[in-house]
């Protein structure tokens, strides 16, 4: 058996997809089984259907790669299961396609693992494309989280909410268990598949990670966030190309952890709270325009806001 699969889903990131996977030739790793003192690997792309000639460039420039090209844009989860079907290591590697590894992170994630039987699912630690930290490890949301995250009032939040939930009182570089890692990298032990099986396919983007990482915790395993082992995430590039439902898919996907882990009173709060909250900046919005305030911008504002409410905010069941 294989040490390690590294499964991509990838859309419309052709360049980015690119880097990545050179960044993942650089890495310590035996791709073709080639030298049995490194840990052997294979990388599987799932590509979305993708228009932008990620396929043929993966064919062309990476022939090694098991290219699994879909016909239809299946969304993020279920792509990562059709990948997850197909993975053979003992470790399997979820990796955003918007990243670039360093070359000792991986190696440094299979040596945790293998020291720490316990763990079943590790992430390391991640860095914007400026070098900066970006914040990669939280403990569970509670209801004021989901009610504050990505929200206008995310700037009226009390400071322990947001220190807390994203772990602020803990060291970047620190090794430590935690709740949940964000799923721009996230490593899992074959185990921990077999347990509980593969992504939610209710969650069409966001969330699903967290679903994951709190299901893995039910089941016995530990999550842990690696501060030594460093990736660099470019952030959202996918997510920007269809940027009228991304707010819509955030906020529907909290809703639907809510309900499944919360019950359908917390989720029904929840929904409450947040389509309230859109339903005000509609009305701030639309007044702003009435004066004549940037009127160009309110009437984007606007737009977005009347999809959002249209939406209802309905989670997946």
């Amino acid at each position: 058996m294989l040490d390690l699969s590294i499964i991509i889903v990838s859309w419309n990131v052709r360049d980015l997809l690119d880097a990545c996977l050179a960044s993942l030739q650089r890495a310590r790793l035996s791709l073709c089984d080639a030298d049995d003192s490194l840990p052997s690997a294979e990388i599987i792309v799932v590509d979305s259907d993708s228009s932008d000639g990620s396929v043929d460039m993966v064919r062309e420039t990476y022939p090694t790669v098991q290219l699994l090209p879909q016909r239809q844009n299946l969304g993020f989860s279920r792509c990562n299961n059709i990948g997850l079907a197909q993975a053979r290591g003992r470790f399997i590697l979820l990796l955003n396609p918007d990243t670039e590894v360093q070359p000792s992170a991986i190696g440094m994630l299979i040596d945790h693992l293998n020291a720490n039987p316990g763990a079943g699912i590790i992430g390391p630690h991640t860095l914007n494309s400026d070098g900066s930290h970006q914040s990669t490890r939280r403990r569970f949301p509670t209801l004021w989280t989901g009610i504050l995250e990505s929200t206008w009032l995310a700037g009226f939040a009390p400071t322990g909410v947001e220190r807390a939930y994203r772990m602020l009182d803990t060291a970047n570089g620190a090794v430590l268990d935690v709740d949940w890692v964000q799923g721009s990298a996230l490593m899992l032990r074959r185990e921990v598949y077999r347990a509980i099986g593969g992504l939610d396919e209710a969650y069409t983007m966001y969330s699903e990670e967290l679903d994951y990482c709190r299901r893995a915790k039910q089941a016995g395993w530990r999550v842990v966030y690696h501060g030594g082992a460093f990736i660099t995430h470019h952030g959202g590039q996918s997510s920007q190309q269809a940027a009228d439902h991304t707010q819509i898919h955030f906020h529907t996907s909290k809703l639907r952890y809510f309900r499944k882990h919360h019950g359908i009173v917390a989720y029904a709060l929840l929904r409450a709270l947040l389509l309230a909250q859109f339903g005000w900046q509609l009305a701030l919005e639309s007044l702003k325009s009435a004066l004549g305030h940037k009127r160009d911008l309110r009437a984007q504002r606007v737009r977005h806001y009347w999809k959002v409410l249209r939406s209802g905010l309905k989670a997946k069941s």
